[in-house]
């Protein structure tokens, strides 16, 4: 279940309560009279169920609602609540498989920002994964993996193809492109002094690199787990089960071969610079085109599931009136 809340002009509270009360899937609603006051208005408060929300959301902004007033929707975490399992029966559809598209929007919107934060967790990352390629080191490269946040922005322009949303696409490839270009220029800068004290050598980059030379020799496989896992990180963005996104994360060697190509380009070496930069674009590309397709496929099975369930609850009010008739 989700809570809805909700700060309306007066004069449209009795729209808003009667587009609640008849969205089958909500319960719990309580209306507060006066008790906003930036901006002045009515609260409006409600929980529904995730397969109704998004629907209930689409209305809610057709009045306007997130322009005159408020609209925030956050999720319950435990409801012990008879009429909150009613609600959940009666919504149509399958919560695990329902997407809220304006929460995941707002969620891409956010993660897709080329902020401080996000360009320092990806310098980092970048910097670690140089380390491990270096070492031949695995367990550094899972770790850079792990703190690489570059699957927001991927996220974002899945979402924007889908939706659409020109300006989060913007927003999204600027920050990969950029986000990128500035980790590997860093990493650039951090090879050369690693070098200077002795502890980055050519020697070491150029030799028999058996957990880490992947990452520079780009293949059909690369391209296949890159699909699988933008697959995969789509899904558990939509499900809300976030989780699994640490797996994803360590599956895909995005922020590893950005590195590599750093350090490679540090040394001259050409040929690992390009098969790493390849290797980058080819996960990218995979992640992307998966994310999106999934979005898709998403999008039409919830369409088809919703159109089901109001035919059978047609049918069922249809039935139940020919039965009540004389």
């Amino acid at each position: 279940m989700q809570h809805l809340r909700l700060i309306t002009p007066p004069d449209r509270t009795d729209d808003v309560v009667g587009l609640i009360e008849k969205t089958v899937g909500t319960t719990h609603l309580a209306v507060f009279p006066g008790a906003a006051r930036n901006p002045v208005g009515d609260v409006v408060t409600c929980d529904v169920a995730r397969e109704a929300c998004d629907e209930l959301l689409g209305d809610l902004r057709a009045l306007e609602i997130d322009k005159c007033g408020s609209i925030a929707l956050e999720n319950i975490d435990l409801s012990l609540s008879d009429r909150a399992d009613k609600a959940a029966e009666d919504a149509p559809g399958e919560g695990a498989d329902a997407v809220v598209w304006e929460q995941l929007t707002d969620a891409t919107h956010e993660e897709s920002t080329l902020s401080l934060t996000y360009v320092a967790f990806l310098t980092l990352a970048t910097m670690i994964a140089a380390c491990g390629v270096v070492l031949d080191n695995a367990i550094l490269i899972v770790g850079a993996m792990a703190v690489g946040p570059e699957f927001g922005p991927l996220a974002g322009i899945c979402t924007a193809v889908v939706r659409p949303a020109p300006r989060l696409a913007l927003r999204s490839l600027i920050a990969l492109l950029v986000g990128f270009a500035l980790a590997m220029l860093v990493t650039v800068g951090f090879s050369y002094f690693m070098d200077a004290v002795g502890l980055f050598t050519e020697n070491k980059l150029e030799a028999e690199r058996p957990n880490t030379g992947f990452v520079y020799a780009p293949d059909l496989f690369s391209f296949v787990v890159a699909v699988l896992a933008g697959a995969a990180g789509t899904l558990s963005l939509t499900s809300a089960k976030s989780g699994a996104l640490v797996g994803v994360a360590i599956s895909v060697t995005t922020v590893p071969a950005a590195a590599n190509a750093a350090v490679a380009l540090t040394y001259g070496d050409m040929g690992q610079t390009i098969g790493s930069v390849n290797q980058l674009l080819l996960n990218l590309l995979g992640i992307a085109l998966a994310g999106t397709l999934t979005l898709l496929l998403q999008k039409w099975l919830w369409s088809g599931q919703r159109e089901r369930a109001a035919q059978q609850s047609a049918q069922g009010l249809s039935g139940g009136s020919s039965r009540d008739r004389p």
